[in-house]
């Protein structure tokens, strides 16, 4: 097994929520003008550091050396941003997604830059414990971080409410992932034994990933959906995918609300790229 050293960054979402105007949200000009582009990774936070940096030099702290960034065809700013940036730790790649058709398309569109090596896939606007990205590099295979929902409660800016409706994640006797439940019931998660870990989209994918990108149909919503491919990599190609478990919260950029909370929680965090 080779060593991890490749990840993925999905920034092509249409950031609806960090787009939509929030009332109790006091930004300054220039927060809310990249606001309004959706393009949360971004988002200014310290420093003259957009965010996407702050996750960038976290995953150079922890062994990643080269990072694909997933944009759209009209986010040449974006490009032309960090094509500017100065990097000795890390090497910047992109790639893009044609159209947000959605996580398991992205996840697709990286192929070429995986190539035949395992990759970490994170979300833009998710800020991730080091010890998650550090614990996914030592796996011997495809896995999932597995966030326990009480860590989560205790130290993140997520709100409670929204922490209850997180896809949870069933494991089989052996500590591997079964399935993921997206938004389950009340019920379904009181059954579960704990602690009750959820999925904040935290993957090493191996290359059979690709294979099972290209072979589900878009959900109910319409949308080609990662949770889906993982689970045909599961069922139809005999993966299996493990769940280590991690105590530590993370930081979420999904609105306007959460600009501030953020900017407070990596005070004092230092870019290195």
């Amino acid at each position: 097994m080779s060593e991890l050293t490749k990840a993925v960054i999905l920034a092509r979402g249409l950031g609806t929520r960090m787009r939509k105007a929030d009332d109790g949200a006091e930004l300054s000009e220039a927060e809310q003008a990249v606001a309004a582009t959706g393009v949360k990774a971004m988002i200014p936070i310290a420093d003259g550091h957009t965010f996407v940096e702050f996750v960038l030099s976290e995953l150079a702290d922890v062994g990643y050396t080269d990072v694909c960034l997933v944009i759209g065809p009209e986010h040449d700013a974006v490009r032309a941003f960090f094509e500017g940036l100065p990097m000795s730790r890390l090497r910047l790649h992109f790639a893009i997604q044609a159209e947000p058709l959605g996580t398991a398309d992205a996840v697709a569109a990286v192929a070429q830059f995986a190539g035949d090596d395992d990759v970490l896939v994170i979300n833009s606007d998710n800020y991730y414990p080091p010890e998650a990205l550090a614990g996914l590099r030592e796996l011997e295979g495809p896995g999932l971080a597995a966030f326990e929902r009480e860590g989560m409660l205790a130290g993140s800016n997520i709100p409670a409410d929204r922490i209850s409706k997180f896809a949870v994640i069933e494991t089989n006797a052996d500590g591997s992932m079964s399935k993921i439940l997206e938004k389950p019931e009340p019920d379904v998660v009181a059954a579960l034994p704990e602690p009750i870990s959820v999925s904040m989209n935290c993957w090493r994918f191996g290359p059979k990933i690709f294979a099972a990108c290209a072979a589900i149909e878009p959900s109910p919503r319409g949308e080609l959906e990662i949770t889906d491919a993982v689970q045909y990599a599961i069922d139809e190609l005999g993966e299996t995918f493990a769940a280590p478990r991690f105590s530590a919260p993370v930081l979420d950029l999904s609105s306007r609300a959460d600009i501030a909370p953020v900017q407070a929680a990596l005070d004092g965090a230092v870019v290195r790229l």
